[in-house]
């Protein structure tokens, strides 16, 4: 199973369009918040009925009737996903950590920071954030998203990946 994982686009859709176009097919995708209304427009540019699509609320998407965070289910994990902004992410990761585990799930999804994040937390919980494909605010501002793939034992594997002149690179 390939999961993408988008954050910030912020209807700024030109790198989200290719990115969809680079990774397909995937079975998933995962918006962490901050379309701006262009989910609208996501099945079509997918063109897959197959995939699953969530979408998060950001604190930009004033008009969104999309959830403001949600729990879902990826093969064996228990995901929460939310924007961030509500858990005071800018400042660190404590209080969505302590969500997460109040939750009791297993990976914890954010946005919101516009900055790639993977942390592997010492009793098992997994907290990432994608950064952003449109407004990317990390060190050489490449724009970012994620993979999750499930191997064929259901394990999960992340990978942070970065866009530059319509090419896709991982690492």
């Amino acid at each position: 199973m390939k999961i993408l994982i988008v954050s910030d686009t912020h209807r700024r859709d030109r790198n989200l369009r290719t990115v969809i176009e680079k990774t397909a097919p995937f079975d998933m995708l995962i918006h962490l918040g901050d379309t701006e209304g262009s989910e609208d427009y996501f099945r079509e540019w997918i063109n897959n009925d197959a995939c699953v699509i969530h979408v998060i609320r950001g604190n930009n998407d004033f008009f969104s009737f999309s959830d403001k965070e949600k729990e879902i289910s990826i093969g064996k994990y228990r995901a929460f996903l939310t924007h961030g902004h509500l858990y005071g992410v800018t400042l660190g990761t404590e209080g969505i950590k302590d969500e997460a585990r109040s939750r009791k799930v297993d990976i914890a999804m954010f946005g919101h920071t516009h900055k790639p994040y993977l942390e592997y937390c010492e009793d098992g919980l997994v907290v990432l954030n994608p950064g952003s494909l449109s407004y990317p605010r990390q060190d050489g501002r490449l724009p970012s998203y994620m993979l999750m793939e499930l191997d064929r034992y259901g394990e999960a594997h992340f990978t942070i990946c970065y866009l530059r002149d319509d090419e896709l690179i991982t690492g």
